[in-house]
């Protein structure tokens, strides 16, 4: 999990292992979520599946910020 402040909110990016079968390589799920004054204030739900960990949690801190700037 990677996290950043942004404006006045903590925005997080997640990745979550995803692997459909064992035969298939490893990728990762990608999400994010902001918090503000240490309450949940919006999660975005899986984002897409990524081939590297950091692609994931990448999207995830893009989709928080996006989310502050149309509606902080």
């Amino acid at each position: 999990m990677e996290s950043a402040s942004y404006k006045r909110y903590r925005i997080f990016g997640h990745a979550i292992v995803h692997q459909e079968d064992i035969l298939s390589s490893e990728r990762y799920a990608g999400g994010g979520t902001i918090t503000r004054d240490a309450k949940m204030v919006e999660a975005s739900g899986v984002l897409g599946v990524f081939y590297t960990e950091e692609e994931a949690q990448l999207a995830g801190l893009d989709w928080a910020r996006a989310w502050v700037d149309n509606h902080g």
